[in-house]
């Protein structure tokens, strides 16, 4: 599993590094960017997309006519949809969610960007999610670009991972750690 989950990334890389170049000489970054975030939150909320994407009994020109047409109704840039197009070709839809965030760290890495994952119990307020990013980059004193992930399990608070550090001030954690004080008291 480890190799598999290797191979994919490097596979999602250099699809990610090329577009990237491609995007960056047709002055697009930004443009395609902003279709790969779009993409990236229509491939989080819907099980069909997903299904669609991983689907090994669909044929080739299926999931490439499906997936241009998904990108086309979305209003995509053309770059973003011959790039989409070509994953689709290629069979490689498996990997569009990890090509897609690689490409997004690269840009973030050229923008002197840091990514933070915010993870809430439920979903924040553009005004939350902007005191959040404020205070992140305060801490770590950089540019932040932030990533909300919402899970209700948490109950409550917020779970931060910006690069190898994590805070994590979720209720569900506080609940864990009184309920492990509790035992060794008793």
């Amino acid at each position: 599993m480890a190799a598999q989950t290797s191979e994919h990334g490097g596979l999602a890389t250099r699809y990610a590094a090329a577009l990237f170049e491609l995007a960056d000489s047709k002055k697009a970054l930004d443009a395609v960017a902003a279709d790969l975030a779009s993409l990236q939150k229509m491939i989080a909320d819907s099980d069909d997309l997903r299904r669609l994407m991983n689907s090994p009994v669909l044929d080739r020109e299926q999931q490439t006519k499906a997936m241009g047409a998904v990108v086309k109704a979305a209003g995509f840039n053309d770059l973003t949809q011959k790039f989409v197009g070509l994953v689709a070709q290629n069979r490689r839809l498996f990997t569009l969610a990890a090509m897609i965030k690689a490409f997004l760290k690269l840009l973030a890495d050229r923008r002197g960007e840091m990514t933070a994952e915010v993870t809430a119990a439920r979903p924040l307020t553009a005004e939350q999610q902007a005191s959040v990013a404020e205070a992140i980059k305060r801490a770590v004193g950089s540019k932040v670009s932030i990533d909300v992930k919402v899970d209700p399990s948490l109950l409550g608070g917020l779970v931060v991972r910006v690069g190898s550090r994590m805070i994590d001030s979720s209720l569900k954690t506080k609940l864990q750690k009184l309920q492990l004080a509790m035992k060794g008291v008793a």
